[in-house]
């Protein structure tokens, strides 16, 4: 019964190694969500070049702009959120990551990950910011036609500000 439990116990440690594909396909979602922004701010800053060139005044152009840098912000926000992710798994179940340390052996902090709790708080504050930003593309896409309008977006800018501060207060404790 020993030998059957040691290599189960062996088996079952080693099934850890599936996270390799969650990490393997993080890191390929985070390269494609990569080329896709930069391929639209490429074709944004055509469209500006063009517009110039060409001395044309197409009615809303700077909201259009904004909102296609803001979109491609957007995704790489998203893709930064999947590199953590694939660092995190793979410091969590498979190894130390070796070439994330200094010469002196010390960690680099920013893609570091001791534990769920600490991937979960790293991803986390990273979706925020992309929730953050699609609230400021939608609001440069929304028209105002009253006060109470206005009203209510300095209340949403507000609290938007409001919730940014106590998410950088989360984690740090003094």
């Amino acid at each position: 019964m020993n030998l059957i439990e040691k290599i189960f116990e062996h088996g079952l440690w080693n099934s850890r190694f599936i996270i390799v594909l969650a990490v393997i396909f993080g890191l390929v979602g985070a390269v494609l969500l990569f080329a896709i922004a930069s391929i639209d701010i490429f074709q944004t800053a055509a469209y500006v070049i063009n517009v110039y060139a060409t001395h044309a005044h197409p009615e809303h152009f700077h909201e259009e702009i904004v909102g296609g840098i803001i979109g491609a912000v957007d995704l790489y926000l998203i893709g930064v959120v999947m590199i953590i992710f694939s660092f995190g798994l793979y410091e969590l179940f498979i190894s130390d990551i070796d070439p994330a340390k200094d010469e002196d052996g010390k960690e680099n902090q920013l893609l570091a990950v001791h534990s769920l709790d600490q991937l979960k708080d790293k991803i986390s504050k990273v979706i925020v910011m992309v929730l953050v930003v699609g609230f400021f593309q939608k609001v440069g896409h929304t028209v105002f036609t009253g006060a109470l309008e206005l009203f209510y977006l300095a209340l949403s800018i507000t609290a938007v500000a409001v919730g940014l501060y106590f998410l950088s207060k989360v984690g740090h404790h003094e």
